[in-house]
Order: C-alpha cells, then sequence, then structure tokens
C-alpha cells in the first residue's frame, strides 16, 4: 500500500547510502554560510568562480559559483522530500530514506541491490528544510529567481507545518540507516526563525526569534555551539553573518546583529582558552571523545574564525592555526586525520565505495577527505578488539572496518572544507 516518490539526488550521508534531511540541512547550511561569510566578511569569493572544482561539465559552464553549484545538489534533493500537498502532514519534511537492511563493503551505490525506504516526517527534519530554504533563497535570488523563489516558498510552508506538528520525533531505533532522531527541537525552531526572518524582514519570524528563550545565546557549556542535534548557533551564526546589513534585517533589528557577535566571540573565547591549556592545543576540553570527535574541532574552528573576523584580534586566529595543526597529525596518534595530506596521512576510511583495500577494482579515498578521528565509546567490534583501554584522544584506528572511529561523513567534512577554505585565505593575505 505505500506510494512512491522521487527522492534522487542529493549527498549520501557516509559509508553507507543513507541520506538524512536533519544531517543534510547542517551540511548544506555550512557550505551556503562559507559563501555568505566570504561574500561579506572575506576576499575570496572568487576561489569558487564557475569552472574553479571538478564538477560535471555543464556546472562548471553555467555561469554560478561552482560552490552554489555543488550546494544546489543538496538543496534540490532536500525540496524533494517536502510531503506534497493534500497528503497526511502535508508541507512537513520526510526524516530520511534508506535502505531496508545494513549493507555490506564495498558496494558501489548504483549496485545497491536493496529496497529503499522514506521514513516518516519529522519536526527536525522539516525546521531543517525550512532554514535552508530560507538561506537558499538569500544567496540565490540574484542568480536564479525562480529557484530561489521555490526555495522560499517551500521554507514557509515547512514553517508553518512544523508549528502545527511542533512534536513529531523521529523513531529511535533503526536498521539500515542511522536513526539521526532529535528529541528537543526549540533549537531548530529558532534556526528557521532566523533564517527565515533573514530571508524576509517578516515581523512574525521576528516575534517567534524573541520569544525563544535562545534568542541571541550560544550554549558556551557544550562540546560545540553546532551539531546536528543542536542548530541554534546556526542562526546566531547567519545573525552575526550577514545581520549588519540592511537589506537583510530592519532598522530596529541591527543591535541584534552586535549580540550575536559578541555572543560568537564569547564562545570562541573559551575555545581560545582551551587550546592554550589542552596538552594537544586543540579548542575542546573533554574527557571522553565522541563519535565524530574531529567535527567538533572544525566546527569550533569556524567559531574561532569568525571571532577574528569580527575582532579582528590574532589570538583567535593562532587558536584557529594551531587547532588545524591537530587536525592535521600535530595529535598523539602523529596521524593527519585527512586522506593525502601529512607524513602518515588517514589512508582507510569506513567508507562502502572508497574501498580498493577490500577490492582493488573500487577506488581508494580521494585526498582531502576528514575522518571522524577519536571515539573512546569503541562502537564497533574493530576497534573494541584493538583499543580497550586506550585514552581517549588516542582511540583511534586507521581501518576500513573500524566505523565508529573511522568513519567520513558531509556534516564532518563540510565544516573541514569551510576551514580549509579560510585557511587559504589567510595565507593569500600572508603572500
Amino acid at each position: 500500500g505505500c506510494t512512491t516518490q522521487d527522492v534522487m539526488g542529493g549527498w549520501y550521508d557516509a559509508g553507507d547510502h543513507g541520506k538524512y534531511v536533519v544531517n543534510g540541512g547542517i551540511s548544506v547550511w555550512t557550505l551556503l554560510n562559507l559563501y555568505e561569510r566570504t561574500k561579506f566578511l572575506g576576499d575570496t569569493l572568487s576561489d569558487f568562480a564557475d569552472g574553479t572544482m571538478i564538477l560535471p561539465t555543464e556546472e562548471r559552464t553555467n555561469g554560478v559559483s561552482d560552490l552554489l553549484d555543488e550546494a544546489r545538489w543538496q538543496l534540490e534533493w532536500m525540496l524533494k522530500m517536502q510531503v506534497a500537498e493534500g497528503q497526511p502532514n502535508e508541507g512537513m519534511a520526510y526524516h530520511k530514506i534508506h535502505d531496508e537492511f545494513w549493507t555490506g563493503l564495498p558496494l558501489a551505490p548504483h549496485n545497491d541491490p536493496q529496497r529503499r525506504f522514506i521514513h516518516p516526517p519529522s519536526t527536525a527534519a522539516t525546521l531543517n528544510l525550512a532554514a535552508v530554504g530560507a538561506q537558499c533563497y538569500r544567496i540565490y535570488r540574484d542568480i536564479d529567481s525562480d529557484f530561489a523563489d521555490q526555495c522560499l516558498d517551500q521554507a514557509v510552508i515547512a514553517y508553518q507545518a512544523a508549528l502545527d506538528n511542533p512534536i513529531l520525533l523521529a523513531n529511535p531505533v533503526s536498521v539500515g540507516g542511522g536513526p539521526y532522531n532529535d528529541d528537543v527541537v526549540e533549537d531548530d525552531f529558532y534556526w528557521a526563525a532566523t533564517e527565515l526572518y533573514l530571508a524576509t524582514r517578516d515581523t512574525q519570524y521576528a516575534e517567534d526569534m524573541e520569544a525563544s528563550p535562545l534568542h541571541l545565546t550560544v550554549q558556551t557549556g557544550d562540546t560545540s555551539i553546532m551539531t546536528w542535534g543542536r542548530t541554534d548557533g546556526l542562526g546566531m551564526i547567519s545573525l552575526a553573518t550577514i545581520g549588519n546589513d540592511l537589506e537583510f534585517v530592519r532598522i530596529q533589528h541591527l543591535s541584534w546583529s552586535i549580540f550575536a557577535r559578541l555572543a560568537i566571540t564569547d564562545a570562541a573565547s573559551n575555545y581560545r582558552d582551551s587550546v592554550n591549556t589542552e596538552g594537544y592545543a586543540l579548542p575542546i576540553s573533554e574527557e571522553s571523545y565522541p563519535w565524530g570527535s574531529n567535527s567538533f574541532v572544525v566546527n569550533n574552528m569556524i567559531v574561532l574564525a569568525l571571532a577574528h573576523d569580527f575582532t579582528g584580534s590574532t589570538s583567535y586566529l593562532n587558536a584557529f592555526m594551531r587547532s588545524a595543526e591537530y587536525i592535521f597529525g600535530r595529535n598523539p596518534m602523529d596521524h593527519s586525520y585527512v586522506t593525502g595530506y601529512g607524513t602518515l596521512a588517514e589512508r582507510y576510511p569506513h567508507h562502502r565505495f572508497w574501498a580498493e583495500v577490500l577490492d582493488p577494482a573500487f577506488p581508494p579515498a580521494p585526498a582531502g577527505a576528514m575522518s571522524g578521528g577519536p571515539n573512546n565509546g569503541l562502537e564497533d567490534p574493530v576497534a573494541q578488539e584493538f583499543l580497550t583501554g586506550c585514552a581517549p584522544q588516542k582511540c583511534f584506528l586507521d581501518n576500513i572496518d573500524a566505523w565508529s572511529v573511522n568513519e567520513i561523513t558531509i556534516n564532518w567534512n563540510a565544516p573541514f572544507a569551510w576551514i580549509v577554505s579560510y585557511l587559504d585565505e589567510q595565507g593569500q593575505k600572508q603572500q
């Protein structure tokens, strides 16, 4: 009795062949924020010009930034994940799509033999769609007005649908793909309201922002102010990045940008202090290292970079640079967590297609992909066999089967792309 829906396109989430709105949202937001940050606060937007990236020919010759072409591939998929008018829960976003059961390695996506299922809508996924749809409108309206209008129209519908269904939560149990269940959605509401306000200047969204206890704050006590499960910081970063431009905010709300920048700088000060006190100079200070710990490092590096943009203080830039050294090999493993870079570079990330080590018919991982890094949770059998008793920062193994420590995901590599672009921009200034 199920219906079918075309949800082709978009990015595979990680080593598996699943696609998830809640993780896709923060990933595409990060690339779009890279574009906006470079446009409003940087000076290297031409580095992403048409023809600068290895994309399909039609995307390298269409006169549009290659960075935006890449982001659009994901945006178009997310728009397809909205429940159609007239269907139950219309306007909501389906939570995810993935195989019926887990598949093994190696396996190319087009050879995947399993049935794939769309999973029921969730409030968190719907608000992800609302947020990035509004962000899409801001950026693409002068590039492709029809696409931008579609993004905004669907974002507005999604936000209202989420208001009508405020606690439609995803199932925490999942087979064949990750659950990405998110039981707290106040942060997603704030993120979506902020992005919609910056896109429309509509007072409804401003009122929703002001009514939120999260307004103009960031959670500095957390490992990071932004993860797929904690998204209010994304709205704050957007507000801080572009919110002092009258094109995007009303005059009476200009102070919001100032307070957003102060809050982000305050968080960056905590990360800077961590860099200065941690033995291996990284912007997290934890006794345990969670799954994807490197993503917290690079996300916090974004906050450090923005604080440098906002204040001009070299203390934040220095902390940013020292954090990069950790990712590229100055760590207890003497291991660069990035494929193709470093004397002891990452070689065998957990991935179904970059699987040459298992079958020479498959390719190795290309240069420039970042592994999730140390995780003392040791959730996979290989990590449990070889790493039991490890010190948290040494709970790592460059092994394709060690998925809990050596996976590759889009929400880890999007911020990695962000920070590498910032590194390159700062390097050009030094020349």
